[in-house]
């Protein structure tokens, strides 16, 4: 019997196609939401932008969590898909340049690497400024929000003004609290490191649980593992060894299989003694993002 490929046109439409886009995407199905956009045709230059759009925040989070380097490509064929189609990028584009530009700062080598030593510091206020800018043209509260959560991020982990940090988290959870679970478990996974650090077990347990469940409600299985891990780390600090360690090695499995290869690195770091959560020098796992 004789395989024969097929083709199936039909008409679906474009804002249906970006949400199941989106939620493969938050799934860690960073491949097939790749195959799909990359699928689609439209002779509509309007609809083409959108699609490469969505293909970049697919790539970038693939970069994230998958350790690819696919979101500069796919950055720059969205923002030639605009020009073409003389539309502007808007906040959303803006929003995804300001992601790429924090992530190529704040993980060097594989590897995340906080503080301003070594990076330039033109760029670090460049990237500063870029996120305030997002933050005041912001077309609704939620948008807002998420510019405030990378406010928080380059003031904590690039420019190393923690005690700044804080502020922006929780204008990020009031933001999130209106309908965006994802930010609202981002703003609380930032605001219990802070609890953390500070001695607060209690209330960084509490809050890193409600970010985890608040990440399995978005659907977001790489993001939910990374909330395990932190999970791991205070179930060690108050002395249930084997607990962590059982917690950590379904961390690793699990995003091994799903190919969240930052994810799994820590895992495997924490298993072998390295603490997530402490500063580069103090371990081979580093501080995570």
């Amino acid at each position: 019997m004789t395989n024969t490929a097929s083709t199936i046109t039909t008409v679906i439409p474009l804002d249906q196609l970006l949400s199941a886009v989106s939620g493969l995407m938050i799934a860690g199905r960073w491949r097939r939401a790749t195959d799909l956009l990359d699928a689609a045709q439209s002779a509509e230059a309007r609809d083409r932008a959108r699609l490469a759009m969505a293909a970049a925040e697919v790539a970038l989070e693939s970069d994230w969590f998958g350790g690819t380097s696919l979101a500069g490509v796919r950055l720059d064929a969205a923002e030639r898909a605009f020009k073409e189609a003389r539309l502007d990028g808007g906040w959303d584009l803006g929003f995804l340049l300001l992601r790429h530009g924090y992530l190529g700062l704040v993980r060097i080598d594989g590897r995340f690497r906080p503080g301003p030593d070594g990076k330039d510091p033109a760029a670090l206020t460049a990237l500063h400024a870029d996120a305030g800018g997002l933050r005041d043209r912001a077309p609704d509260a939620v948008r807002r929000g998420w510019a405030e959560m990378y406010l928080g991020l380059i003031t904590d982990n690039l420019l190393a003004e923690r005690d700044l940090a804080p502020a922006h988290y929780e204008a990020a959870l009031r933001a999130g609290e209106s309908g965006d679970d994802l930010l609202s478990r981002e703003a609380l996974r930032h605001l219990g490191d802070h609890d953390h650090d500070s001695g607060d077990h209690p209330r960084a347990l509490e809050r890193w649980r409600r970010a985890a469940e608040l990440g399995a409600r978005a659907g977001t299985v790489p993001g939910t593992l990374s909330q395990q891990m932190l999970l791991a780390v205070l179930a060690r600090d108050t002395g249930d060894e084997a607990g962590a360690a059982a917690l950590a090695r379904e961390v690793e499995r699990w995003a091994g299989a799903i190919g969240a290869v930052t994810t799994e690195a820590q895992a495997h770091g924490f298993l072998a003694g390295a603490d997530p959560t402490a500063p580069p020098s103090s371990n081979a796992a580093g501080r995570r993002s």
